[in-house]
């Protein structure tokens, strides 16, 4: 695996026009971009040169899904790459769930708002090496209650589901989040449960 990280981005997607849409929209960001249709190569090409963050769609042709990609980016680059889910059809909790829990580090949905896709990726790739480390010792500081917020927001429940469950109200809800936000060192909710699901 390739030492040097440049400023490309991995897009892959089957979809022509949506890898056109996100290789635009990140060069007014300053990103260069490499555009894959299926994963077959992703993993070989970030061996050669490691990539600032691979934005990988859920749905490939060719026999090998996202998931799979994703899983073998992993075993290669550990957490050194951010990686981005998109999906049109995998929409559910349960589908956002599996990605984080396979070792993504953000999922989104189609359609993608440009200034959301930009920020999350700005996030990720502007990232300190050691989130992740002060992340998981950060799990530890957690309150009871701040643990079973983050539990429940791992298993897909919105706000307002996670304040009739606790019998708390949603305020008090967006409190804990923004604390646990705060301890874990991470900047999305989705950062904060890929860090959950990992520890697990």
């Amino acid at each position: 695996m390739a030492s040097k990280r440049s400023n490309v981005i991995f897009v892959v997607d089957d979809d022509a026009g949506f890898r056109s849409f996100v290789a635009e929209l990140l060069a007014t960001a300053g990103y260069r971009t490499e555009e894959f249709a299926s994963g077959s190569s992703v993993v070989a090409a970030a061996a050669a040169e490691r990539p600032a963050a691979v934005v990988l769609d859920v749905q490939l042709p060719g026999g090998v899904n996202g998931y799979e990609i994703c899983r073998e980016l992993r075993d290669k680059c550990a957490d050194q790459v951010p990686i981005i889910f998109v999906s049109g059809e995998r929409k559910e909790a349960i589908d956002r769930t599996a990605g984080l829990l396979l070792g993504a580090d953000d999922y989104v949905v189609k359609p993608v708002d440009p200034g959301e896709l930009i920020a999350r990726i700005r996030r990720l790739v502007d990232r300190p090496t050691s989130v992740e480390a002060d992340s998981r010792t950060g799990l530890d500081s957690l309150t009871k209650r701040e643990h079973e917020v983050l539990e429940l927001l791992a298993e897909g429940h919105p706000q307002d589901e996670i304040a009739r469950e606790l019998v708390i109200s949603p305020k008090t809800v967006a409190t804990h989040i923004q604390r646990i936000l705060g301890k874990l060192d991470v900047r999305s909710r989705a950062q904060a449960v890929a860090v959950a699901l990992r520890r697990r």
